[in-house]
């Protein structure tokens, strides 16, 4: 099992990307995860449906079990969140793990940024980004800025693959 992480800001298009590069990475015969962190509050579950009724009552763990897939929500009910070794502790087997967020982890990252969206690039002080997609130009760089890391095509999804599969970390 291998890490590749995907970052940028909200918006950027990482959603995007990661559907176009799933497929890709499978249709070469690979196992894919995900692991996405969310600085939001989320709930895949729904109020009046058996499971949240259980979570609500106390439950800190329910497995949800259905035909076409199952489900384990584990409530932290105020306990820190767990670390990104742990989360991947509990996947399958597989054999690549996208992720996306956790922008401290020891991983390399792909950042995803578009500069007609005006934000500024996440890379360097997100540690761990090998190489940034875009859909333009590499920006300019003052003597004695830091050079960029790999530039890729934002459109060219082969080509990240290529690249996500190259710089993997094992887990």
């Amino acid at each position: 099992m291998k890490l590749f992480g995907i970052a940028g800001w909200s918006g950027m298009g990482k959603t995007t990307l990661l559907e176009r590069l799933t497929p890709e990475l499978t249709r070469r015969g690979l196992v894919v995860s995900l692991i996405k962190h969310s600085h939001k509050h989320i709930d895949v579950d729904r109020p009046g449906k058996d499971s949240h009724r259980l979570r609500e009552a106390g439950c800190s763990e329910v497995l949800l079990l259905g035909h076409d897939r199952w489900a384990l929500m584990h409530e932290l009910r105020g306990a820190p969140e767990p670390s990104l070794d742990y989360l991947v502790s509990r996947l399958q087997a597989c054999d690549l793990v996208l992720i996306e967020g956790f922008k401290h982890g020891d991983f390399p990252k792909l950042e995803v940024w578009r500069p007609a969206l005006g934000k500024e690039l996440l890379w360097p002080q997100w540690p761990g980004i090998a190489a940034i997609a875009s859909d333009g130009p590499a920006p300019p760089r003052a003597p004695g800025e830091a050079d960029l890391p790999a530039w890729l095509d934002l459109a060219d999804t082969a080509r990240i693959a290529d690249f996500a599969l190259a710089h993997a970390r094992p887990a």
